[in-house]
């Protein structure tokens, strides 16, 4: 009940964080709900950016966002399925094995091009790459694809896995503890704290999804194409400023998540706009059908699911993107 009050709580902040007076609230505005996959946090800016400076409301959309936490990234897929929600952030390996489970979740656009998950240790503890952790806790979502694949390919030696609990505080108490994290944000937070953290990129042994996607379900596209082009245009417009010019919006992101100073904002805004740079021949967001047969096939071989049950042009849609 509590972290439903607390949800409720942020959603109205979200809702009231634009002034009144430039929303377009006549017969013709759009309504829909988009569910974050964890606290609101840099990788969550664009989409918050679009709120703060009226891009929603400049494509005739009024969009409810509603913060998660621990267990979202399960809980949206969930919520698309149910029809309770018209969009989400999710990472492509959720997709994937949404679509493998036979619901139909698509993906829109694509902020983050490379993964900003990470393996948080001690400087401390001399590890320089994954392949050296040994004899230490490991906090992280052990059933998760990236986790899955760091056992298939790592020797983990003496490692014992325990659950992630989205906190820092174990880390800063325990030498012989790592954990999973975002290279923009946990390890930040931890030094701001007085711990000494390191990072190891888990794109480092070839596991790399797209991250912080904006996806919604094939019923959604098919029946509300229109409200769909209004998310993915104000989405890419919010990203577009965010990345530009982080400052308003990481205000609003300091109201809605205590854990993160100005600072960590700041250095975590910088610190991701490297990943969100798009190949060569590429468009903003844009999305190559040849990484999503990678990690298809990645997830297929750690047997996270049936080998042959995803499709990768399947999981994803450039047509609002390209304004087709």
């Amino acid at each position: 009940m509590l972290q439903r009050i607390l949800i409720f709580s942020l959603l109205l902040m979200v809702a009231g964080c634009q002034d009144s007076g430039d929303r377009q609230d006549g017969p013709s505005i759009q309504s829909a709900t988009l569910a974050l996959n964890w606290y609101p946090e840099m990788e969550h800016g664009g989409f918050l950016a679009a709120e703060v400076g009226g891009e929603f409301a400049k494509n005739g959309v009024k969009v409810q966002i509603v913060p998660g936490g621990p267990g979202a990234p399960q809980v949206v897929i969930a919520e698309l399925q149910a029809g309770r929600i018209e969009f989400a952030v999710s990472d492509a390996d959720n997709v994937v094995k949404a679509r493998a489970a036979g619901v139909p979740v698509v993906a829109l656009l694509a902020p983050l091009q490379d993964s900003p998950r990470c393996i948080m240790v001690h400087k401390a503890s001399g590890f320089s790459r994954l392949e050296d952790l040994k004899d230490i806790e490991l906090a992280i979502s052990e059933s998760r694809p990236f986790a899955l694949w760091m056992k298939k390919k790592l020797p983990l030696t003496g490692v014992t896995m325990v659950p992630f609990n989205g906190s820092v505080g174990e880390f800063l108490v325990k030498p012989a503890y790592a954990q999973q994290g975002y290279i923009f944000s946990e390890p930040f937070v931890a030094k701001e704290k007085g711990g000494d953290p390191e990072v190891l990129l888990v794109s480092t042994i070839g596991f790399n999804p797209y991250a912080s996607l904006l996806v919604t379900t094939e019923a959604v596209i098919r029946e509300k194409p229109e409200l769909v082009r209004s998310v993915v245009l104000a989405s890419v417009a919010g990203w577009k400023r965010y990345l530009a010019d982080p400052k308003q919006t990481n205000e609003f992101i300091g109201t809605l998540n205590s854990e993160l100073s100005p600072e960590a904002l700041q250095f975590g805004a910088t610190a991701m706009a490297p990943l969100c740079r798009t190949p060569e021949g590429q468009g903003f967001c844009e999305m190559n059908v040849e990484r999503w047969r990678t990690l298809i096939s990645q997830i297929e071989e750690v047997e996270d699911i049936p080998a042959g049950s995803v499709k990768a042009e399947e999981c994803f849609t450039h047509e609002f993107l390209r304004g087709k």
